[in-house]
């Protein structure tokens, strides 16, 4: 019944579940919230009271107990208002106890604080960080109460609740005398290790009579000597006693947790198990639940406004449907916040993405939807039997775990008397007690006045407070831009005057609507005249710039996404000084720094760079930098500002002259150089932006002219520093080897690896740390652009032709989908047909997964420039289909076929001569002995049965040659490292049901009969050793019910009736032939393990069994072999052999150790367990 109760767990709770890592505190100026739908308040945590927050619970909940307390007046206690006084006796701990249990009936907050009660204590912070006993805590707490009660009416309080009495008597056998001795009480202990049931503990200590007799004999005083004797205890037992609150603990004797179980006996709570919401459950009834857009809906619909934040909207869903978006819709639907973006004709996301609500429309369309169905719930919910919610007739039952408070049912409490959670301490009320009916569900029964005063204050200034923070949290500032204030200028608005004098800073409430905001801004803005149109407004380095127009008055500002702190235009929605306005993103202003070479006289030498600031259309081409400069022709280079240490600068070709800055990458202080097109290019850009004369001779590159074009040098090294941009040394090289100036636009550099292969070419831009190029190494010139910033450098090649010097290369896109890109590698390489499919080469060189979503991009697979794509014929199964392939797998015949004794089943078929039967000593079918044939693959749908799967098969060409039975006579199983792996049972499911994955193979065994396996049957092999030698016989399947118990006993069982042998005349083992070993099974084994781990190791599926459908079960008779052995020679061999495995790594690891000195025998040391602090409640002297 106690279960694990007495083993410790060191592993899995610390000494202080609380009191660590909590860093979060409430806002300092936030309310407390108010209570949930139990209408219980709880207690909050202050590091380590969880046991304090139990037993005042428990207290509180005694009416008895809280009303003798709330019995005694000021008059009795004083008043805390006179507790720093000097000479005043004030009863500080049952005033503030009394105060706690007010706050606890009657204010409107989800937990309460026992700040002022542990104050009261002389706890400091150190205190209530560390947890202690509960049992010791109720002690020296009602002990304190006693000593603060002293001299008032309730001097008896903690005697007249809770005292009780035993009374010892011993009987002398010889003489019939009787000795008495009387115990008084406060609590029971009694010891429940090996004891069966709470009841038989307590019979065991205070009814069952102790015997004195033979060694242990009882000195009589009236005998005057030693004699038989016998013990009892006796108590009241003129009552009968009801349980209502059990303190439970999670974790071991130096941590953990407790929280409690407590009856309400005055119904103060509201003991309603929440049903699911209305537009559930017609979502329930309609089967749409696996819906998620009209789950989401549905939840939206319940919140205030229609509106949450995007991040606790999974946590209304897991409260909702009891399931959370990770678990029941990700792996379809993707990530909770994409789906919101894809679906934004229902769900409207504020500009930040921070909260989420639904569309006008849409909101209109479901709430209709769902009361047209509200008639049907109300008739389903009046048609239901009453049950937890009938509440006249059952127990009202609290979890209270500090802060937080759920109904629970009666039958709960009775999992908590086993395992690591469990009951700990009891408090039992008398049966006879009667509550008077004025204090059934009334938390102001027998409360003081002067507390029901104070409470009523407290909760209208919390009311006060929740409004005005409710207020607070939904007010937001506006900046007001005025448009007649605003001028445009240099491609955006500035103000005409200053900056103040143009904008309005507006407080208002998000919950109005864009219309309520309108007439607010007419009316501030007196002056203005005609339509009113309202704009997203952005600061930008330009200046202010607009973005989308609000529209839809009838949407509140929530809706439409306006947030705290934005800046709104206010203007016609035309023109601002007669000037028409551009809005929106496309035509965002950038402003660049624009950089332009000035020479001096005729000379062609650069002296130094001018810059200047200049304002751009983001949608307009990239060309009007030489209008804006009135430079009839020049080239242009762009450099971003954002680069990663520094500055990266490109060329931009003639034909890309028309495209936007916005496609060029360019941003908000990207600079751009414009010079010459004609210059003499001399000169290097370095990364700290200096221009700098000649070259500096830091070091050298080598450069190979691969171009194929005659050169009088066939490499030339090239003077670069780290920092050096590659597009510099590309345009020195072709200058040194004397080539054509027109591969200036139709070349590019290539590095050289240690094999002489050309790797991919890198970017122009980038300098030679960037591109990750060594000062030293060798470049090639080839012709041909490099990639830009968008596109992909891919090597490819045959999968059956993956060797050095056969790849051939193409430049794609990365939106490219793979089907795209599979047909230009076709194209390119000359492979007729379309019977292929694209495979990433792994790190090993060799094929990895296919690229089965023909549909999607290279980047979305991440595929990177430099990767190598293998052509693979055959082509890949559509979306819902499966390429399998199939084998064919006979295990050795058996010698002899057992039937199981309830169901029939299969065994292997005979009739094919296949392959070499096992040598003495090994068993059947150890890997060495498998015998699988490959048949061939085949296509098939996911939605396809196993049984579809087995005709399929039967179909290939080899199996007919085989001789390949129906399906029902085929045995399935999955394939994993060229053995049988996984059986698939059930013929009729669905292959996606077996998640198989997309590179599962199959292996068909045949049968002599039909089998059908249950879900709980597991498939064995069995083997029974010969006697006198170290061999097996021929393996035999074995079919286990494990419903009729999955322990050693029953497998035991199972055996000896197959074999037809006593139980206790076999033994039987699991054979593990990775490790070359035998593990005996045996029942007794189980009796001798921990308590801890008995439940575990009775089952054969887990630890350390890990039994599983095809495993060999060896089999021993006793009858005839008592040898304790169950290995053979050939795992004498193997396990040699893996010796001198472990012996060669044991030796390299000694000797790098020996060398890099890295690593020492040291132990490490355990943290040793600080000493254990007293608990303490010092009280002041009343007597």
């Amino acid at each position: 019944m106690f279960g694990d109760l007495f083993e410790e767990d060191y592993s899995s709770v610390s000494n202080n579940q609380y009191g660590k890592g909590k860093t979060l505190k409430p806002k300092p100026l936030e309310p407390p919230a108010p209570r949930e739908f139990t209408n219980l308040s709880g207690i909050r945590n202050r590091g380590g009271t969880c046991y304090l927050n139990s037993l005042l619970q428990t207290l509180h909940f005694t009416p008895e107990f809280r009303e003798a307390l709330f019995s005694l007046g000021p008059e009795e206690l004083g008043s805390l208002e006179d507790k720093d006084k000097p000479h005043a006796k004030v009863r500080i701990i049952p005033l503030q106890l009394q105060r706690l249990f007010a706050q606890l009936l009657l204010l409107d907050q989800g937990a309460a604080s026992t700040t002022d009660l542990t104050d009261s204590f002389g706890w400091t912070s150190n205190e209530e960080m560390r947890q202690h006993d509960v049992q010791e805590l109720n002690r020296i707490l009602f002990s304190a109460l006693e000593t603060s009660l002293v001299g008032t009416s309730g001097h008896d309080l903690i005697n007249r609740l809770y005292h009780g009495t035993v009374v010892n008597q011993i009987v002398c056998k010889e003489c019939k005398n009787i000795s008495e001795k009387q115990e008084d009480f406060l609590d029971l202990t009694v010891a429940v290790k090996n004891v069966s049931s709470l009841e038989d503990a307590l019979w065991n200590m205070y009814v069952e009579e102790e015997v004195f007799d033979c060694d242990n004999l009882y000195h009589c005083g009236t005998c005057d000597r030693l004699v038989r004797a016998t013990k009892s205890k006796l108590n009241d037992l003129d009552y009968v006693y009801d349980l209502f609150s059990v303190i439970i603990h999670k974790g071991g004797c130096y941590g953990g947790h407790y929280h409690v179980y407590i009856k309400d006996v005055d119904h103060l709570g509201n003991w309603q198990f929440q049903e699911p919401d209305k537009n559930l459950k017609a979502l329930q009834n309609e089967k749409d639940v696996d819906d998620p857009l009209t789950v989401l809906k549905a939840v939206l619909l319940q919140e205030e406004n229609n509106l949450t934040p995007v991040d606790q909207l999974g946590q209304k869903l897991l409260k909702k449907i009891g399931t959370s978006w990770n678990k029941k819709f990700k792996k379809q639907h993707g990530p909770l916040q994409k789906f919101l973006k894809l679906h934004s004709q229902t769900f409207l996301l504020s500009s930040d993405e921070s909260m989420v609500t639904l569309q006008k429309k849409i909101f209109l369309q479901v709430e209709s939807d769902f009361q047209s169905n509200e008639q049907q719930i109300l008739q389903m919910l009046a048609s239901k039997s009453p049950g937890l919610n009938d509440t006249t007739t059952c127990p009202h039952w609290f979890d209270i775990n500090d802060s937080k408070v759920q109904p629970i049912k009666e039958e709960d409490i009775e999992q908590q008397f086993q395992g690591k959670e469990s009951a700990y301490m009891l408090f039992y009320r008398k049966s006879q007690l009667q509550r008077p009916p004025e204090a059934r569900a009334n938390p102001r029964y027998r409360v003081p006045c002067h507390l029901l005063k104070e409470m009523d204050a407290a909760n209208m200034e919390l009311q006060m407070k929740r409004a005005e923070c409710d207020s607070a949290n939904n007010n937001v500032e506006l900046h007001l831009h005025v448009g007649p204030r605003y001028h445009f200028f240099n491609g955006a608005l500035h103000p005409v005057s200053s900056q103040t004098e143009s904008m309005w800073d507006l407080t208002f409430d998000k919950r109005k609507t864009l219309g309520d905001l309108q007439q607010s801004i007419f009316q501030l803005l007196e002056f203005w005249e005609g339509d009113m149109v309202l704009s997203v407004a952005k600061r930008v380095p330009a200046g202010l710039h607009l973005y989308q127009t609000f529209d839809g008055n009838e949407l509140t500002l929530c809706e439409v996404g306006i947030v705290d702190g934005e800046d709104i235009f206010v203007w016609n929605g035309v023109e601002v000084g007669g000037v028409q306005i551009p809005t929106g993103v496309d035509c965002e202003p950038l402003l660049l720094h624009v950089l332009h070479l000035e020479t001096s006289g005729d000379s062609k030498r650069r002296e130094q760079l001018v810059e200047s600031p200049h304002v751009f259309p983001a949608n307009a081409e990239v060309g009007t930098v030489l209008t804006a400069l009135s430079v009839t022709e020049g080239v242009i280079l762009t450099r971003s500002a954002q680069s990663s240490g520094g500055e990266s600068w490109t060329a931009i070709p003639q034909k890309d002259m028309q495209r936007t800055f916005r496609e060029h990458g360019l941003r908000d202080g990207s600079s751009v150089l414009v010079q010459d097109s004609y210059s003499d290019v001399n000169s290097l850009l370095t990364q700290e932006g200096k221009w700098i004369t000649g070259t500096n001779e830091i070091d050298w590159l080598e450069v190979k002219n691969l171009c194929q074009l005659e050169s009088e040098e066939k490499q030339v090294k090239i003077s670069a520093a780290i920092n050096t941009v590659v597009f510099d040394i590309r345009i020195k090289a072709i200058k040194e080897l004397k080539l054509m100036k027109e591969l200036v636009e139709n070349s590019c550099l290539r590095p050289v690896d240690r094999n002489g292969k050309l790797l991919c070419p890198v970017p122009d831009n980038s300098t030679l740390k960037e591109a990750e190029v060594k000062l030293g190494s060798s470049l090639g010139l080839c012709l041909g652009k490099a990639p830009t910033s968008s596109q992909l450098f891919l090597f490819f090649t045959l999968e059956t032709d993956v060797q050095h010097g056969t790849e051939m290369e193409v430049i794609v896109e990365e939106t490219l989908s793979v089907r795209d890109c599979l047909k230009i590698m076709l194209e390119k390489s000359g492979l007729p047909g379309d019977a292929w499919h694209l495979r990433k080469m792994d790190w090993c060189c060799e094929a990895g997964e296919p690229l089965c979503e023909e549909d999607a991009t290279l980047k979305e697979l991440m595929i990177c420039s430099g990767d190598t794509l293998l052509l693979t014929e055959g082509k890949f199964p559509p979306p819902g289909f499966l390429k399998v392939p199939i084998w064919w797998y006979q295990p050795q015949a058996p010698s002899g076929h057992r039937e199981r004794e309830d169901q029939p089943h299969g065994s292997s078929a005979q009739g094919v001569n296949w392959r070499a039967a096992p040598t003495q000593g090994v068993p059947g079918h150890m890997p060495a002995e498998v015998s699988l044939l490959f048949l061939g693959d085949i296509d098939i749908s996911e939605d396809a049965t196993l049984v579809d799967l087995k005709s399929q098969a039967r179909a290939l060409p080899p199996a007919s040659e085989l001789a390949v039975p129906g399906p029902a006579l085929l045995r399935a199983w999955t394939v994993e490292n060229k053995r049988p792996s996984r059986l698939l049972r059930a013929d009729r499911r669905q292959l996606k049901e077996y998640k198989l994955g997309r590179r599962a193979e199959i292996c068909l065994e045949p049968l002599r009969k039909e089998e059908s396996l249950g879900p709980q049957d597991m498939l064995l092999r069995t083997q029974m050793r010969v006697p006198g030698q170290r061999a097996y016989t021929l393996a035999m399947d074995l079919v286990w019910d494990t419903t009729r118990g999955s322990s050693a006993g029953a497998l035991r069982q199972r055996v000896a009736n197959c074999y037809a042998l006593p139980v206790e005349k076999i033994e039987i083992a699991k054979y593990f032939q990775e490790k070359f070993e035998w593990l005996p099974i045996s029942s007794w084994n189980q009796q001798i393990t921990k308590k801890k781990k008995k439940k575990k190791q009775d089952n054969l599926q887990g630890a350390p069994y890990y039994l599983k459908d095809g495993d060999t079960i060896g089999v021993k008779n006793l009858l005839v072999d008592d040898d304790d052995d169950f290995s053979t020679t050939r795992d004498d061999i193997g396990k040699e052999k893996q010796k001198q495995l472990a012996l060669e790594k044991k030796h390299s690891r000694e000797t790098l150790r020996a060398n890099n000195d890295l690593f020492s025998n040291a132990g490490t040391p355990t943290r040793p367990r600080g000493p254990e602090a007293s608990l303490s409640i010092r009280v002041g002297s009343f007597r």
